[in-house]
Formats: C-alpha cells, sequence, structure tokens
C-alpha cells in the first residue's frame, strides 16, 4: 500500500501555459492497471482538443470549466464526473481561477512518462 498526499507531490508542467499535472499513482509505484493525474488550469488557460487510443476517467474537484470533442460543449464544475472514450477527441477550458480534476488513464507505456516506469 502507498498513501500519499497530493501536495507532497511536485507539481510538472504540462506544455500548456497555466497548466499543472502531480502525478499521483503510477507503474513506479507499483500500479500495474491505471495511473491517477491531478490537474490544475488557471482561469482561461486550457488543453487544445487532442485524442489518444486510450480511455479516461475524469472527476472534477474544484472550480468550472469547458469540456468539449469539438462538436459539443459541455460545461462541468466540482462534483461532475465524466468518461471520455478511446480515440474522441477531446479538450478542457478553465472559466474559474483554477480549474481542477482528477484523470485516470491505463497503465499504458505510451501514456506515461519514462520517468513513472
Amino acid at each position: 500500500m502507498f498513501v500519499g498526499h497530493y501536495l507532497e507531490v511536485p507539481e510538472e508542467e504540462t506544455g500548456f501555459e497555466g497548466v499543472t499535472i502531480r502525478w499521483l499513482v503510477y507503474p513506479k509505484l507499483g500500479a500495474k492497471n491505471f495511473a491517477m493525474r491531478y490537474f490544475v488550469l488557471k482561469k482561461d488557460s486550457e488543453i487544445p482538443i487532442h485524442q489518444h487510443d486510450w480511455e479516461h476517467e475524469i472527476f472534477i474537484l474544484k472550480g468550472e470549466g469547458i469540456i468539449t470533442n469539438g462538436e459539443e460543449e459541455h460545461h462541468v464544475k466540482a462534483g461532475n464526473f465524466l468518461y471520455v472514450p478511446p480515440n474522441e477527441p477531446h479538450g478542457y477550458k478553465a472559466l474559474s481561477e483554477t480549474f481542477e480534476f482528477l484523470c485516470l488513464i491505463p497503465a499504458k507505456k505510451e501514456a506515461i512518462p519514462e520517468d513513472k516506469w
């Protein structure tokens, strides 16, 4: 078993302005099936529409934002959860001071940075 606190995990840049990630659970900790990430988007920052061949499970912890697949937009807020199927386009935009969410993905080599293995 591993127990941690998210504030003890280093915040890393994502390459998108105003967006950080904390890798909470990943293979190097022993997770063989899933990785858990904590994203923070500052107001008006965004992760552009993109897609992968793996699914995402997301739980909104704080704030409000827009989730889009390029055809439809969903206004989401703390307490909402969503499922993004494999290969579905998806993008995020923060509407509040911070938009914070957990995102779980399968533990696949192409989805997780080498230093997390």
